[in-house]
């Protein structure tokens, strides 16, 4: 059986193109949309959406492709691309009569988020993102040997067909070594959560797939696009980070402050999967963003 966010209400509304998207609605105020990331579904905001509820509206959407969300096929490139994704989120708001919301993304989720802050500005009150950095300067810092830490990146890239073939053929493992791997705290990751991943995972290969191959050719020209208009976000931004320019030899702040002139930078002694390891930093990282 599928787990849920407890006290929340699970629903299906459609996105932008008619894809359905499922989420989880709980809590009253002020709206604020959480976005899950790889490989999860929203069932990772358990912790830090039950805080927030005591003070918001918060809605958990799984991603198009992911969790129990729709799955399309990927006929063209813009299918899963991140703005397509984005307009999911905005259209899944408005249809709770949401027109405006804050909105804070994990990995997969934070690309979403910032590619909604960047087309739909007036519709983005605050932007929290949660241990990425955008598409071109991620494929920008992964070089050399450090590079092998985002291995997936670079398979998933490759053309249709045999990435596909070989993450179902070992699908449990391919996923379970990143939920591994990432976890600076295993018991934050109960086996019953692990196992929902897991499960969600290995149904949505194909999509997820697409996922990652739109951020390797249609996410890239997009958001080189703005860069190269100087275009940035008008929005109060939070971005929560791994020590990442560390391991990596970058300026994580330097790259993020180029695109969010409203910006604070914080480290985290927490792994990937901070919203489940350190619940409390990261709802209270949240208020403060809120506050801005």
């Amino acid at each position: 059986m599928t787990l849920t966010l407890r006290g929340f209400d699970d629903i299906r509304l459609p996105g932008a193109d008619g894809v359905e998207l499922a989420a989880s609605v709980g809590g009253s105020g002020t709206p604020v949309v959480l976005m899950h990331g790889f490989p999860q579904t929203r069932l990772m905001w358990r912790h830090v959406a039950e805080r927030l509820a005591e003070e918001h509206t918060v809605i958990c959407p799984d991603l198009r492709g992911y969790g129990a969300s729709d799955k399309p096929e990927a006929t063209g490139p813009d299918v899963y691309a991140k703005r397509t994704m984005a307009a999911d989120v905005v259209a899944l708001a408005a249809a709770l009569g949401h027109e405006r919301f804050a909105l804070v993304g994990h990995d997969r989720g934070a690309l979403v988020a910032f590619r909604a802050g960047l087309d739909h500005p007036e519709t983005v009150t605050h932007l929290g993102i949660l241990d990425v950095v955008p598409t071109p300067d991620m494929w920008n810092v992964l070089h050399g040997v450090p590079a092998a830490v985002g291995y997936h990146l670079f398979l998933m890239a490759q053309p249709p067909g045999l990435p596909e073939t070989m993450i179902a053929n070992s699908a449990d493992a391919f996923f379970g070594s990143f939920l591994d791997a990432w976890a600076a705290d295993p018991v934050a990751m109960p086996e019953e959560v692990r196992a929902e991943y897991l499960r969600a995972s290995g149904a949505a290969v194909t999509s997820i797939v697409a996922d990652y191959r739109a951020s390797a050719g249609i996410d890239v020209a997009h958001d080189q696009a703005d860069l190269d208009a100087g275009s940035q976000l008008a929005m109060p931004v939070t971005v929560i980070q791994q020590d990442w320019g560390a391991q990596l030899g970058f300026d994580a702040a330097g790259v993020w402050k180029a695109w969010a002139p409203d910006l604070e930078h914080r480290l985290t002694r927490a792994g990937h999967f901070m919203a489940e390891e350190a619940p409390d930093e990261i709802a209270a990282a949240i208020r403060d963003l809120l506050a801005r």
